[in-house]
């Protein structure tokens, strides 16, 4: 497994860790998971700070494509970059079609603890080459969640990106996290993911920027809502509000909306 898929299992422990506490993230197979694997973890990434941030985030893109799925019960969903992620079990597919998507090593790996059914499908692929979605058949309308995706790409290849997906459906809504550009030219220096050996990231700041002829910015979402935070006890939850929440972390790191035009 190269060293960008090894970040899965950066996230995986931070909804491992959150789980057990019983805080933010119901995840029982991101534990299980978690115990089977045994991968070690060292520095940054094992930070509960890390952990809760994880834990917040991915609560939040579960909220959003709840209310995304309930809007449209036709749609199909595609979960971009899913690792060992357990998405599809807390939100469930509710009878729609469900595609996790990942690099064909990480599939290979996700295979030994989800099965595949009528609704739920797991596809081997590296989005960045030409007809990877030709695995995945047209719809009307997909949901499209990237949950630490964004930054792999040069800005050119995920704005490509983007167009391929809106030209392959008559309507998206998608909603991904983006670095900064302070945040990506400070992770040469200070990351987590830097632990498992991945130095080149990118940022971007206007989220516009991704927009095409296809495509629209909606608006942006708080990665830490208060109610989340507030889960949190005592001294821990002053530290994280200071130092992990709010004007602070904007500026490494933001949650973009976009639909359909």
């Amino acid at each position: 497994m190269n060293n960008v898929n090894k970040t899965l299992y950066i996230p995986l422990y931070g909804k491992a860790y959150v789980s057990r506490k019983g805080i933010i993230l119901n995840d029982k197979k991101a534990e299980a998971i978690w115990d089977a694997e045994g991968f070690e973890l060292k520095g940054k990434s094992k930070s509960k700070w890390l952990a809760y941030y994880m834990g917040m985030r991915s609560a939040v893109f579960d909220k959003w494509l709840h209310r995304q799925m309930e809007k449209d019960n036709s749609a199909a969903v595609l979960h971009i970059g899913c690792g060992m992620d357990s998405r599809v079990e807390r939100v469930g597919t509710k009878g729609h079609l469900w595609y996790d998507i990942d690099f064909p090593n990480v599939i290979c790996e996700r295979k030994r603890y989800y099965t595949q059914s009528d609704t739920y499908h797991m596809v081997e692929a590296d989005v960045r080459e030409e007809n990877w979605l030709s695995a995945i058949p047209k719809a009307k309308h997909a949901i499209i969640v990237m949950e630490g995706v964004s930054m792999y790409f040069e800005n050119e290849e995920l704005k490509s990106l983007l167009e391929e997906i809106t030209a392959h459906f008559e309507s998206v809504n998608i909603l991904m996290d983006c670095y900064t550009m302070f945040a990506a030219n400070a992770s040469k220096y200070k990351n987590p993911i830097n632990d498992v050996g991945v130095t080149q990231v990118y940022g971007i700041d206007n989220p516009k920027d991704l927009e095409s002829n296809r495509l629209s910015f909606v608006n942006e979402h708080e990665m830490t809502p208060e109610k989340l935070v507030n889960e949190l006890q005592g001294i821990e939850k002053a530290i994280f509000k200071k130092l992990y929440s709010g004007n602070i972390a904007k500026k490494m790191y933001r949650l973009y909306e976009y639909k359909s035009v």
